[in-house]
């Protein structure tokens, strides 16, 4: 058999036999996925890890996020009090509780922005490896199998 061929209402995938249509697409997202992945993505769980706030610290006023990451401490320290001309957003927490919080701090919005990076990164991934594996799944399965 080749690499994808039906028969009998199941299908043949890289080796794999006997495939419902679901399978199928499992299979097809997993090769997507190993294709995908390289550099720009070690990056982003990097990011992610560095902007993570599991360093804590003393001294918080009540209602503040606690913790700090290694990404702010050492972006404050690099910028030490360089301040940018106007104010920008910066993210803290997760959704649905992230709080916008403005800032003139340069390494205060770069500390907050590379965990921000990070997510970005993934979502722009994820996105990608969708689409890629629901064109791939749609070209291979029998019209009645195929996703909208």
């Amino acid at each position: 058999m080749d690499t994808v061929e039906q028969l009998n209402e199941t299908y043949f995938y890289d080796g794999s036999s006997n495939l419902s249509a679901g399978e199928l697409f499992f299979w097809v997202m997993i090769d997507e996925t190993l294709d995908h992945f390289g550099i720009t993505d070690i990056a982003a769980v990097t990011a992610i890890y560095l902007g993570s706030n599991n360093i804590t610290v003393a001294g918080k006023l009540a209602g503040a996020t606690p913790g700090t990451s290694v990404a702010s401490i050492y972006s404050r320290r690099l910028f030490r009090g360089r301040m940018m001309p106007m104010k920008l957003p910066t993210w803290i927490g997760y959704p649905p509780n992230a709080k916008r919080i403005m800032t003139q701090k340069l390494g205060t919005f770069v500390g907050r922005t590379i965990p921000l990076a990070g997510w970005v990164i993934l979502a722009v991934d994820v996105t990608t490896i969708t689409f890629k594996a629901v064109n791939k799944y749609n070209t291979i399965a029998h019209p009645s199998d195929r996703l909208w």
